[in-house]
This record gives C-alpha cells, structure tokens and sequence, in this order.
C-alpha cells in the first residue's frame, strides 16, 4: 500500500469517527426529548469542529409547533456566532429535516446536514421534497442520511409506544410491543415533529 492510499484510509477513518461522535451527541438529545415527552428528535450544530449549538424537540411542552430541535439549535448558536457561520456549520440530527426546517436550514445557508433516518411523512430533504437541492436563490446543501439510523428510529419507536396525553386524540397503547427488528437498507420513520 502506498503512502498516498495510506493517508487516504487514516482521513476517511477520523472522517468516520468524527461523523460517529457528533451523531451520538445528536442521539443524545433525542434521548433527552424522549425522557421529557418530547418526540424524541435531537441534533447539534458543529462548527470548526465544535458543538456550537443543541437542540431537541419542545412541540409537547411549549405547545408550539415551531419548536422543532433544528431551531433550538440555531437560536442557541446564534446567541454566540453571527449568523454567517451557519455556511461553515454541519447538522447533525436523528431525524431528517422536515420541510419547514429543511427550508429554514436552506434560507440559514448551513454548510451540511447528517441525520438518522428518514421522514417519510414530512421529509424535507428527499424523503417527500428535496428542498436542500432545488434550485432557487439559495445555495443547496449536501445531505447524507443513515447515519446511525437503527438507533434513531429504536428511540422514535419507543416514543410511539407510550401513551401521550398531549396528543389532540390520543390512542390506547396499551397492548403495543416494541418491535426490534429491521429489514434491510435504509429505514425511514414517518412522524411530525422532527
């Protein structure tokens, strides 16, 4: 092996290992929502190699759609950085975007957004549109999806299987079971609030 494709392999592997650690803080936050009562969606915001910002779903207690991890994360990065470091900052999220924060993270102009699974209901990032890569006058941004995805979609998974009060019309959950088991590929959860 040559010197050259020695170095490649060592970059690919921190690049790995880099993506590793930054999804696993993401998959943290979603723990912590899940914990609260929150769909459990959680992501980070990393610039120059750091987590500027957190965030994870608060739909359930603010009452308030909005508030969606994708904004936490930015209103907390924004509390520090101006706003134009968005364009050098990397997603990190369990849950692909939904189409309202695809298309804010677009109009933000972030640098590149990893997530878990897919959103086959409300995805803003080619699960239902691809807002992230029409063109318009903002510049696209990259995605890469799958992501540790078994994880994110065992912690929505367990979400769905408890009771929510906070539902409008919630449904007896009471004989559902946690399903472990995964087909191959990529799997993609439908849910609202990612």
């Amino acid at each position: 092996m040559s010197d050259a494709e020695t170095n490649e392999r060592r970059l690919v592997s921190e690049q790995d290992s880099r993506h590793a650690y930054f999804m696993k803080q993401a998959l943290l936050m979603g723990e912590r929502a899940l914990q609260t009562g929150e769909t459990p969606v959680g992501c980070v915001l990393v610039y120059d190699n750091r987590i500027v910002g957190v965030g994870m779903n608060d739909t359930n207690r603010s009452m308030n759609g909005t508030r969606h991890a994708e904004f936490i994360a930015i209103s907390e990065m924004l509390r520090s950085y101006p706003r134009s470091t968005l364009r050098a900052t990397d997603l990190y999220v369990t849950v692909e975007p939904c189409v309202m924060c695809a298309s804010a993270l677009r109009q933000y102009q972030i640098r590149t957004v990893y997530f878990g699974c897919g959103n086959e209901r409300f995805g803003g990032t080619g699960s239902i549109l691809s807002l992230h890569a029409d063109v318009t006058t903002d510049p696209p941004y990259p995605v890469q999806g799958g992501l540790f995805y078994k994880d994110a979609i065992m912690l929505l998974r367990r979400f769905y299987i408890q009771e929510n009060e906070k539902a409008p019309n919630p449904r007896p959950k009471k004989h559902r079971e946690l399903k472990t088991d995964f087909a191959t590929g990529v799997e993609s959860v439908g849910h609202a609030g990612s």
